[in-house]
């Protein structure tokens, strides 16, 4: 029997990654949603397709974050979205304090980066030694303390009304740098926030690509299965989870920095709410544990449901009620659009059981067993 070739598709991903999709269905939705967002400035005019796929690009980078912990070490924590904020308000503050300038945001990314690193060493010192429940409880309760502190020192945060501020000069909206004469479109400074939190999204991404397909990844995997045959081969596996809770912290606090530059704000409902911490999970879960693609997927396909399943309901409540078909208009009403909501990541918890990426890649497994035979 011929060994599997790897897909052409998957070339770019093993390359960077050693890890390819291996789906051709798989690798032909990553490269549609990666497609879209690097061009969404230019296909989709307005700003509420900017944002979304902003948000898309920030959250892509936060879920992988997170699925380093609970895909690939088997590890539940509540502190993700503390990490999160800690990078938000860094760069809040510093750009709040100091000024719309680059020294500012050099401050926030040298202050926000190392503290989330260090809280979630002493994190990871302190709990990872503890059963998994304990461990799960013990950052649920750091991350309501860290909520709390930042609402009381309003002098700092903002309290519950948060930090607004303002970008360097070449980062605002009113900064063209290519004007709309010379390409048929402008280039504004808003395009560049927006291809800025793009690019380092993917970087980090795929940082987290080739740290969980190296050794120190197969050592992770390995203590999710089993951890206490991963200690009686000699791996200190405290050390290791220590080591990927840092990494998780990092790149959380580093997608924080970034939400707070688009948001031009930094406050506890986009940066600390334990809502937040839940729609990481149900992105996770909807992508895949255990896949960094599934972050890019989950996160696509749960910001856009988020954002246009309600408007997509009124045209169908419309349809159906101009159709003269009983209960429909009702039911598709968009003011139960939560309720559809709902029923949606029902379907695919149900549907998808290993998520979209597990079973994707499931089916390109089987169809080139098939094929091999």
């Amino acid at each position: 029997m011929a060994a599997a070739r790897p897909l052409c598709g998957d070339q770019p991903m093993m390359i960077l990654s050693g890890d390819p999709p291996k789906s051709r269905v798989l690798t032909l939705v990553l490269v549609v949603i990666i497609l879209a967002l690097a061009a969404t400035p230019f296909l989709f005019p307005g700003a509420k397709a900017l944002n979304v796929a902003a948000k898309i690009c920030v959250f892509a980078a936060l879920v992988a974050s997170y699925d380093l912990l609970l895909g690939y070490t088997g590890s539940v924590s509540f502190a993700h979205t503390m990490f999160y904020g800690i990078g938000s308000y860094a760069i809040a503050i510093a750009l709040y304090g100091m000024g719309p300038n680059w020294a500012a945001v050099a401050t926030g990314i040298v202050v926000g980066l190392p503290l989330a690193a260090l809280l979630a060493l002493a994190i990871g010192l302190f709990s990872l030694r503890v059963a998994a429940i304990f461990f799960a409880m013990i950052t649920l309760a750091v991350a309501s303390a860290f909520q709390v502190l930042a609402s009381q020192l309003s002098w700092l945060t903002g309290g519950e009304d948060g930090r607004s501020f303002q970008l360097p000069e070449l980062l605002r909206p009113g900064t063209v740098l290519i004007s709309k004469n010379l390409l048929g479109f402008e280039i504004n400074g808003r395009i560049l926030t927006y291809y800025l939190v793009f690019a380092t999204s993917a970087v980090m991404i795929l940082a987290l690509l080739r740290v969980v397909n190296s050794p120190f990844g197969r050592v992770l995997q390995a203590i999710r299965e089993n951890r206490f045959r991963a200690e009686a081969l000699g791996f200190r596996t405290v050390f290791h989870l220590t080591y990927a809770n840092c990494l998780a912290a990092l790149v959380a606090a580093g997608a924080g920095i970034l939400n707070a530059l688009w948001l031009r704000y930094a406050g506890p409902d986009t940066s600390l709410s334990f809502s937040i911490m839940l729609d990481i999970l149900l992105m996770v879960v909807i992508g895949g544990m255990g896949t960094i693609y599934g972050a890019i997927i989950g996160a696509a396909i749960f910001i856009l449901a988020q954002n246009y399943l309600q408007s997509l309901m009124g045209v169908a409540s419309k349809a159906a009620s101009e159709a003269g078909l009983p209960l429909l208009p009702g039911l598709l009403h968009p003011d139960r659009w939560l309720l559809w909501l709902g029923l949606l990541f029902i379907a695919s918890v149900y549907f998808f059981p290993t998520g979209v990426v597990g079973r994707l890649r499931n089916a390109g497994a089987k169809k080139s067993a098939d094929t091999s035979h």
